[in-house]
């Protein structure tokens, strides 16, 4: 864990609660004065009001650590009261998975119980999939996860001396994941109690034949090889299989202390033993003799590790008919939680990108026509059509895989290894990002059926930009087209779609976004029926995460299961006789959290099973009887949002310091960026950022634009209609909810100072009412305005500010009640803004030197203004030695005159450590940040 140096300075001894309540009625004070002062700037002026106390020696160091300490751990605290209330209150869940049970059997309390054979279907169908995903938003050390997940159901709240993320492996994000899944499953296996013990009470002679299994559990964690090239085909098979072993394991705790069960505690034993030796066995590298090992330990062991649950099935049921009742309740538990999971703690999702298929038909069939080329686009699909005419299927082997170069051809092998040998009753989900073509489902199923996995592989398009939310339906109807991909739905029972909120929302804003994808949804019924496609499950997969930067509603889990899926688009598809299940991310370590205790875990399946079994009553939400105002509405949003995205400004803003601003989060490789000698380089386009980066720099800036911008000039062409439906709207008020939490973290005078910070004549400003005696500061901010003018960022920024100014006076002229940044929250960036301006004062006093060790005085002085403090103090470590070479100290055996060692430890002290010391602050000033925000990215 981070730790957060404290340099000796007994100059102040102030509390930290005292200290942080002065500075907050600094803050507040400032706020109030600028409404009477129009030119000023609050958070500039508390910013420099601190920076001068530093300067001063009023504030030490020791202090600034303490206060900050202070203000991270209360919005902490507030964070876990928020996260315990979010999923409902922890207390009453499990009368909720109760209630939930009883009203399946019976949904009219005045009624007779439903029958049998309507309430078995009703149970026995997967409704709702959590699936577990490793973004990288594992933006906290996982003992301080576990912590705010402890104190969120009441336990005291710990403190700890940062709360800065460690280096996060693969590996780290996998147990998190695993964690998490473990109290998961402990409160599915409540529910599906719940609903044995409802379906008891009322046929006590068949409920024993049931196995329920409304809700699962997914995982993409160690599967998803998008934009990524460091998990190996042998990392996805090792955790693969040891999510087996977990999942036997399971079994077998649960089986232990049950009576009669010691011949089927045997097979599971047994099985353990096998999976654990193919998971020694499997290799690290492509080695071939350490994979020859792998594949016999692998296939000579397949039996006995057991490939299917039903090889379990008959020894559970020869159990269950003979064991008593509180014994066979037991025993249906478990053997729901074994059916429903199959050979896995939870589902296998495998994740890679469009591009990726599109090379594999290039090297394999030769098709070279680009799929963005609409002039060719029949062409294209005729030609895959063609393929899959004709294409047979291959036996494949681990030298297969060993063999294969193309990252697609590689992810489908590996499925198929996992089929054959791993879990044989499970379909794998095939998700392809950036699906904007039907041309890519085709050849997905090209390449299953050349490996002969066809029937068991969901092949699952993303769709996420713009174009693909605005041209799902077209996709979808390029694939429908084919026989191929017909038959495929009709022989799987399933069409998986997945809808992304994080480029989507970037890029068009939260709520354009959310519009686009409710009316994807309401077009799958009428597609199928156009295909005449009958019996085929819909899988709706939202990949949103646990931020309004992601697409998830603040509000409360109910709603967010809600905003997710109206009531609306479920009525629609429900009426053209689709049936549904719905699938949910939960991404990294902000998304564990809502299972990070037993108790959270219930409550959050609670919530889940209510959604899960909806009752469709309730009367007609207005804003569908307003077609023009929505339409309007959030088409004005996403237009004013993909101009903003398109400014220059914008992307000077995002590339400028944010990336500084944050820790790395996640064990995934930060493709769109890139890390040299003189730093990154300055990004010219948003999408040279990755979303969870680009969404966590907006939330550090003081700024959630991707889910504000634009309403200002959408609400200001209706503004009636905007109040009535703000009162009498569900849809629009969750949509305007959204909103509200992003407001209550964006501040335009916070905004206006990191634009301002940019400005050279803020530092010349500065300097022109500094002290005519201390010319030595005058001078320090005079190079700070010329180095600032140096990066060339002013003048862009404040044009890009000017428009999101714009907008945003025009939702405060009509929406005068929505919610602002709180104090606290100010006091924080002011903090963070001070700290910043004296690391940039501290570079004018670094010496000059000559261009050594590949950068110039010009080129550190670049980075330390973009804050990539780390880097820079390496170089400077290089230039500026703290201590002479050892090898002056030697004796030569001759006289010599005095030698002159370089030592540059006064410098170290007293300008590189501080700046140091500075940096460590203002990144744990972010923590404190995203706890206020409630989430990462």
């Amino acid at each position: 864990m981070h730790k957060i140096p404290v340099m000796a300075d007994m100059h102040d001894t102030q509390a930290p609660a005292d200290l942080a309540a002065e500075l907050l009625s600094v803050t507040e004070r400032s706020v109030e004065r600028s409404t009477e002062d129009p030119f000023g700037n609050p958070m500039l002026s508390v910013a420099l009001a601190i920076a001068r106390r530093i300067e001063s020696g009023s504030l030490s160091h020791a202090s600034l650590v303490a206060l900050v300490k202070h203000l991270r751990d209360a919005a902490y605290l507030d964070r876990a009261r928020r996260l315990a209330n979010y999923v409902g209150g922890i207390e009453g869940a499990d009368e909720a998975l109760a209630h939930v049970a009883r009203r399946v059997v019976r949904p009219d309390p005045n009624d007779s119980p439903i029958s049998f054979r309507d309430f078995q279907p009703e149970v026995e169908r997967t409704r709702f999939a959590a699936v577990f995903t490793a973004h990288p938003t594992f933006s906290m050390p996982a003992e301080v996860g576990h912590a705010l997940a402890e104190a969120a159901g009441g336990a005291e709240v710990s403190s700890f001396e940062s709360h800065r993320p460690p280096s996060v492996t693969l590996e780290d994000e996998f147990d998190q994941a695993v964690a998490a899944i473990i109290n998961g499953r402990d409160a599915i296996d409540q529910l599906n109690r719940n609903l044995l013990v409802a379906a008891r009470d009322v046929w006590p002679d068949r409920w024993s034949d049931l196995t329920p299994r409304p809700v699962i559990l997914t995982s993409w964690v160690g599967y998803d090889t998008d934009g990524r090239t460091d998990i190996g085909w042998w990392d996805t098979l090792r955790l693969r299989l040891r999510m087996k072993r977990l999942q036997l394991e399971r079994v077998l705790a649960q089986l232990a202390s049950l009576a009669g069960t010691d011949a089927l505690q045997r097979t599971v034993t047994q099985a353990i033993e096998a999976v654990s030796n193919q998971i020694e066995s499997c290799p690290t590298t492509q080695d071939p003799d350490g994979v020859q090992a792998f594949a016999q330990a692998l296939i000579t062991r397949r039996q006995e590790a057991i490939t299917d649950p039903a090889a379990l099935l008959p020894q559970f049921d020869a159990v269950i008919s003979t064991a008593d009742e509180e014994t066979r309740l037991a025993l249906c538990v478990i053997r729901a939680g074994l059916v429903s999971h199959s050979m896995s703690l939870a589902h296998t999702h495998v994740r890679l990108n469009a591009t990726q298929l599109h090379n594999v038909a290039r090297q394999r069939l030769g098709i070279t026509d680009p799929p963005e080329d609409q002039s060719r686009r029949r062409i294209l699909l005729s030609k895959i059509n063609e393929a899959l005419d004709t294409v047979q299927p291959v036996n494949i082997d681990f030298g297969t895989l060993i063999a294969e170069q193309a990252s697609a051809a590689r992810l489908m092998m590996t499925v198929a290894q996992v089929v054959k040998h791993i879990d044989s009753a499970a379909p794998v989900r095939f998700l392809i990002a950036e699906t904007e073509s039907g041309y890519t489902l085709l050849t997905a199923l090209w390449l299953a059926r050349l490996l002969g996995i066809e029937d068991r592989i969901e092949i699952s398009p993303l769709f996420e930009t713009a174009d693909a939310l605005e041209q799902g339906a077209r996709i979808l109807q390029e694939a429908l087209r084919s026989p191929h991909y017909r038959a495929y739905l009709q022989k799987t029972g399933r069409l998986a779609l997945q809808f992304g909120y994080s480029d989507s929302g970037r890029y068009v804003g939260q709520l354009a976004a959310s519009y686009l994808i409710e009316r994807l949804r309401m077009k799958i019924a009428e597609l199928l029926a156009r295909y005449d496609v009958k019996g085929v499950e819909v899988i709706l997969f939202d990949t949103h995460g646990e931020s309004i930067g992601r697409g998830a509603h603040p509000g409360s889990l109910y709603d967010r299961l809600k905003y997710l899926s109206p009531t609306k688009s479920r009525k629609a598809l429900r009426a053209a006789g689709v049936v549904v299940r719905e699938e949910s991310a939960f991404q990294g370590g902000d998304g564990y959290l809502l299972f990070g205790t037993p108790a959270l875990a219930t409550a959050t399946i609670a919530r889940i099973a209510e959604h899960a079994f909806p009752r469709m009553s309730g009367p007609k939400d207005p804003v569908y009887d307003e077609q023009d105002f929505a339409s309007d509405y959030f088409t004005t949003i996403r237009t004013h949002m993909e101009e903003l995205v398109e400014d220059p400004g914008y992307a000077a803003l995002l590339g400028a310091f944010g990336p500084a601003l944050i820790d790395k989060t996640g064990s995934r490789p930060a493709a769109r960026q890139s890390d040299g000698a003189v730093g990154r380089p300055q990004i010219s386009h948003p999408r040279e950022l990755r979303a969870i980066p680009n969404n966590a720099i907006l939330q550090q800036l003081g700024w959630c634009a991707n889910s504000i911008h634009g309403i200002g000039a959408a609400l200001i062409r209706h503004p009636e209609t905007f109040d009535d439906l703000y009162q009498n709207s569900f849809r629009f008020r969750r949509a305007m909810n959204l909103a509200e939490h992003a407001l209550r973290h964006s501040d335009l005078d916070v905004l206006r100072a990191v634009v301002a910070t940019f400005d050279p004549t803020t530092w010349l400003d500065r300097a022109a009412h500094e002290r005519e005696t201390d010319q030595r500061k005058t001078k320090a901010l005079m190079l700070v305005a010329k180095a600032v003018e140096r990066l060339g960022l002013a003048a862009v920024t404040q044009a890009m500010f000017r428009r999101i100014q714009v907008d945003h006076l025009q939702l405060r002229a009509g929406w005068s009640d929505a919610p602002r940044m709180t104090m606290r929250e100010r006091l924080l960036h002011a903090l963070r803004l001070a700290l910043i301006h004296r690391i940039w004062l501290l570079e004018t006093e670094i010496p000059d030197f000559s261009p050594r060790h590949g950068v110039t005085r010009q080129a550190l002085e670049a980075l330390i203004l973009r804050l990539e403090i780390p880097l820079a103090l390496n170089l400077l470590s290089q230039v500026f030695p703290p201590a002479p070479d050892p090898a002056v100290e030697r004796d030569y055996f001759e006289p010599s005159t005095e030698r002159q060692g370089s030592s540059y430890a006064h410098e170290h002290a007293t300008i590189f450590q501080p700046m140091s010391d500075m940096f460590d602050l203002v990144r744990e000033i972010g923590t404190a940040i995203s706890h206020e925000v409630g989430a990462f990215g």
